[in-house]
């Protein structure tokens, strides 16, 4: 079943004669959301399969993986091992909290160590530790995860031209692009300052997935806001608008970036008229909790 619709209302909007509607995928899951949901689909029923019984996975102190990883594993019956990055620091942050409350180990790694979580000899070090272990990496990409986020246009039932989303390790991204099947126009906007690079990593990711190559859609790199879980004011104010305006609460890291993007590009009249915009809203509202403490954001409550 599709996440809902729900289309915005804007004087700009009917100015540049665009329609733009976002796809609430923050809806589909009451402790999973979004992408993150759609990302451990497919993983989970791989690990039932398989008979393991801990996921084993890596991500900050703020990940919105962590914080999905552990909730499903509570309520998939998994135990939950997550290394984070850096020294631990006490008390414990909102998202750490959540991990903990939800039954996660958490175990602490060097910034330089955990540079090493893509290594399959680290990787098979690790997991000597964790009873008949599954390993998810760093925010959620593999090809299952593809799959998953591929169900996010394949179960859209309304027309559209450009299907916009967020990307961190580009894993929803090749997913939206497989789903769209070459069909209209996909545009990523990357959280990440230098964000070009997941050019080749979503092509990577398409070829091993699709067999593929696909040349519908683009990256938009300019709405990053300084880099990774960096923001300005101008954004926190656009965030701010848009909750009061439309009662969508996005996240200065992802979402809000993506919504910000499209803003500014259909002002610049990138979009032409008669224009169909579906912005995926991926989830990533937990972090609000942390984000509040760690930069003293008195708004919104979550």
């Amino acid at each position: 079943m599709s996440s809902p619709l729900q289309y915005i209302t804007d004087p700009l909007l009917s100015e540049k004669e665009v329609e733009l509607a976002v796809l609430r995928e923050d809806f589909i899951h009451p402790t999973i959301p979004g992408n993150k949901w759609r990302k451990l689909k497919y993983n989970l029923q791989a690990a039932q399969e398989q008979q393991c019984e801990t996921l084993v996975t890596f991500g900050g102190a703020f990940s919105n993986h962590i914080a999905a990883v552990a909730a499903a594993g509570q309520e998939y019956g998994f135990a939950t091992m997550g290394y984070i990055r850096g020294e631990e620091t006490l008390p414990l942050n909102p998202t750490l909290q959540y991990a903990v409350s939800c039954g996660m180990q958490l175990r602490y790694l060097s910034r330089s160590d955990y540079r090493l979580r893509h290594v399959s000899s680290f990787q098979a070090e690790i997991l000597k530790t964790a009873p008949k272990p599954y390993l998810l990496p760093e925010g959620g990409t593999n090809l299952l995860a593809v799959k998953g986020c591929a169900e996010i246009v394949t179960e859209l039932n309304q027309p559209w031209d450009v299907l916009c989303v967020a990307a961190g390790t580009g894993g929803t991204l090749a997913g939206v692009i497989a789903g769209a099947a070459g069909r209209g126009k996909v545009l990523g906007f990357p959280a990440l300052k230098g964000g070009d690079f997941l050019k080749a990593e979503v092509e990577q990711l398409l070829q091993a997935y699709t067999g593929q190559t696909f040349t519908n859609w683009e990256l938009q790199t300019d709405y990053h806001f300084g880099g990774y879980a960096k923001h300005t004011p101008e954004l926190l104010h656009f965030i701010q608008n848009f909750h009061a305006r439309h009662g969508i609460l996005l996240d200065p890291v992802y979402t809000g970036k993506m919504l910000y993007g499209n803003f500014d590009l259909i002002r610049k009249g990138y979009f032409p008229r008669g224009t169909r915009i579906i912005a995926v809203h991926t989830g990533g509202q937990q972090g609000w909790r942390g984000y509040k403490e760690r930069y003293g954001l008195e708004w919104p409550e979550v």
